[in-house]
């Protein structure tokens, strides 16, 4: 994109807390530089990195310019661009603790101000642990931060809670500073592009809508998997596992937006109250034995992929080697409502799966069996397939006569892969979060009764495994999960059926798939 077709997000000071960390090194600057040279940021903006650990401006700016170099999609390699980038940058040591700080914080932003011409508006980005989320707002609050004559928007990053107890107690602390619409809880996989474009290609592609709905789906399947284990994470994950770190916020969003009805207008409150009535229609879970008869919970044991020997997740660093924490979960989920009355919705999630996707499978009902070509062939269903990561596109298929023959039938796939199409040279989904609550765009951001709802549904699940932890399944990594995970959907009378990644026997491509 030029600078030709693009808007400058107003003009703001951006307050980085947690500066020295790893999202604002793997994320945040690559983010604000990508905009930047794009044209999305204007002249009239300033960056504050905001840190325990002293730094001067300069190590701040070397700090940021290694960054760049190693993580961004650009590159700095125009002197006098990055110059200009990084006067704009500069670092302030500052213990969240000590409101007199936030005061010497506030006289900085005017100077600020002054200097690149800001009219006073203020974007927190507080990449911290979410008790802290609180005691900075307070602080904020308390030390004239909020006084200026912008406007004033807090960024912040999941989990937001432990729990629904947790995270009410959480955004009670948070309302006393700001007001709701002032608030953008992020779920990074929202900024992910086809994410957002679900909602396009559901609303703007009129044969999709009369089908989108029970008489015409058999089932939808959400996977999310990860080949990496815990990493360096093993204190943190250890406490929160694959419930609480992937499914109560990207997955139950995923969810929302292939279930939500059409807003009645393109606003972001308007798609935002359409998710959360698609949360409170999931059915919950009224029982430990529901639980079990629905959701599976695994954690990986020792394992390989491409005969690279794996460690178990109670082998990792900083876990508790007696862990029943879940590092996979599954579950056959139903939305009470009369657009999914009786669709199953698989959902999984897991570490040290064999492949590495995000995607989302519609598998429609087959025809009739008393049909021509049903009586005839072994149809196979036909799919549309929404591919999010790490090839994004579309992939669709139906069933066709093999060319030549007579009174065969094959299944035909065709693929728009728009990675292929526009590269890798794609923004990222922290780039256009960022930019989006620049310009006050809340579309993409949860919100609190959407997180509400959200943790409502996962709490009962986590109650019914702390009354019983004997349901925890070993599966080796490199795996597919536990083998009960098939059987969840072949009760059903259907399966898992292949992603991102994996080869479909007797399938063949009309243009623009693999070779």
């Amino acid at each position: 994109m030029s600078k030709h077709d693009t808007i400058a997000a107003e003009g703001a000071v951006y307050y980085l807390f947690g500066a020295t960390g790893d999202l604002a090194r793997r994320k945040l600057f690559p983010a604000l530089f990508s905009l930047y040279k794009e044209g999305k940021l204007a002249e009239n903006f300033a960056v504050v990195g905001l840190a325990r650990r002293p730094r001067t401006n300069e190590q701040f700016r070397a700090d940021v310019h290694e960054s760049i170099g190693e993580f961004c999609r650009y590159k700095a390699d125009d002197a006098a661009l990055w110059e200009r980038f990084a006067e704009h940058f500069v670092y302030m040591s500052l213990d969240i603790n000590n409101v007199d700080g936030f005061r010497e914080l506030a006289a900085l932003s005017k100077g600020l101000d002054e200097k690149f011409n800001i009219p006073g508006n203020r974007l927190f980005y507080l990449a911290l642990a979410p008790n802290l989320f609180g005691p900075v707002s307070f602080n904020l609050r308390d030390g004239g931060l909020l006084e200026s004559p912008g406007w004033n928007r807090l960024v912040i990053e999941k989990p937001f809670g432990y729990d629904l107890e947790s995270a009410r107690e959480l955004n009670q602390q948070l309302s006393q500073v700001f007001e709701e619409s002032e608030i953008y809880r992020i779920d990074h996989y929202l900024g992910k592009e086809m994410v957002q474009n679900i909602q396009v290609l559901r609303f703007s592609n009129a044969f999709f809508e009369p089908l989108w709905n029970n008489k015409h789906i058999a089932n939808v399947q959400i996977s999310l998997s990860e080949t990496v284990g815990v990493e360096e994470r093993g204190g943190y994950y250890d406490k929160s596992g694959a419930l609480r770190d992937m499914v109560q916020n990207h997955m139950m969003q995923m969810l929302a937006m292939i279930a939500m009805e059409p807003p009645s207008r393109l606003h972001a409150e308007d798609l935002r109250d359409e998710k959360v009535k698609a949360l409170r229609s999931l059915r919950p879970f009224d029982s430990a034995a529901e639980v079990n008869q629905h959701v599976i919970r695994g954690q990986y044991s020792e394992g390989a992929n491409n005969d690279k020997p794996l460690s178990g997740y109670r082998q990792e660093d900083s876990v508790n080697p007696e862990s029943t924490t879940e590092t996979y979960f599954a579950a056959r989920v139903y939305l009470d409502n009369f657009r999914w009355a009786g669709v199953p919705f698989y959902i999984r999630t897991g570490k040290r799966l064999p492949v590495k996707t995000t995607e989302v499978v519609i598998e429609f009902k087959n025809v009739p069996d008393n049909m021509l070509f049903a009586q005839r062939h072994d149809l196979a269903p036909n799919l549309l397939v929404i591919r999010v990561n790490p090839m994004e596109g579309i992939y669709i298929k139906i069933n066709a006569k093999k060319p030549g023959v007579d009174n065969v039938v094959q299944p035909v796939s065709m693929e728009f892969c728009q990675s292929c199409m526009i590269g890798i040279n794609t923004p990222e989904a922290y780039e256009r979060l960022i930019y989006d609550a620049a310009r006050g765009e809340s579309t993409y951001f949860t919100r609190w009764d959407e997180v509400a709802e959200a943790w409502s549904f996962v709490d009962r699940i986590a109650s019914a495994w702390r009354e019983d932890s004997s349901t925890l399944q070993l599966y080796p990594a490199g795996s597919w999960g536990p083998a009960s995970v098939d059987a969840l959907l072949a009760a059903d009378g259907f399966h898992w059926w292949p992603v991102n990644g994996q080869a479909e026997d007797n399938v063949i491509w009309i243009s623009g798939g693999p070779k």
